[in-house]
């Protein structure tokens, strides 16, 4: 069993920057590749950024890639996401999920994760 649990959103101006926190609980968060998705109002939740387990492979929605980062820190049981050039449409609830089995035709789908916290809202004013 894993829990996650997210924290660092909030509102900030278009341009700006934001870095969340996903902590877990556990022994074996080194063995979980981990993602982060969203879900803006009325929409579906859609994947942004995965990390495998050792850190050596990431991987971006098109939306957001060269803006965002994805990392973790083995040691600390944290993966963050590092968003920079916010926009307007990258307001959304934020969840990460965590997963063994991840593959590389597997990570964009939600269906496959396990595991997931409960989100941390971040609005972009323009």
């Amino acid at each position: 069993q894993v829990q996650l649990v997210e924290s660092g959103g909030g509102l900030v101006q278009a341009g700006g920057s934001l870095r969340l926190s996903c902590a877990a609980s556990g022994r074996t968060f080194s063995s979980y590749a981990m993602g982060w998705f969203r879900q803006a109002p009325g929409k579906e939740r859609e994947f942004v950024a995965v990390i495998n387990w050792s850190g050596g492979n990431t991987y971006y929605a098109d939306s957001v890639k060269g803006r965002f980062i994805i990392s973790r820190d083995n040691a600390k049981s944290t993966v963050y996401l590092q968003m920079n050039s916010l926009k307007p449409e990258d307001t959304a609830a934020y969840y990460c999920a965590a997963d063994r089995r991840i593959t590389i035709g597997t990570y964009r789908d939600r269906n496959e994760y396990d595991y997931w916290g409960h989100g941390t809202q971040v609005a972009v004013s323009s």
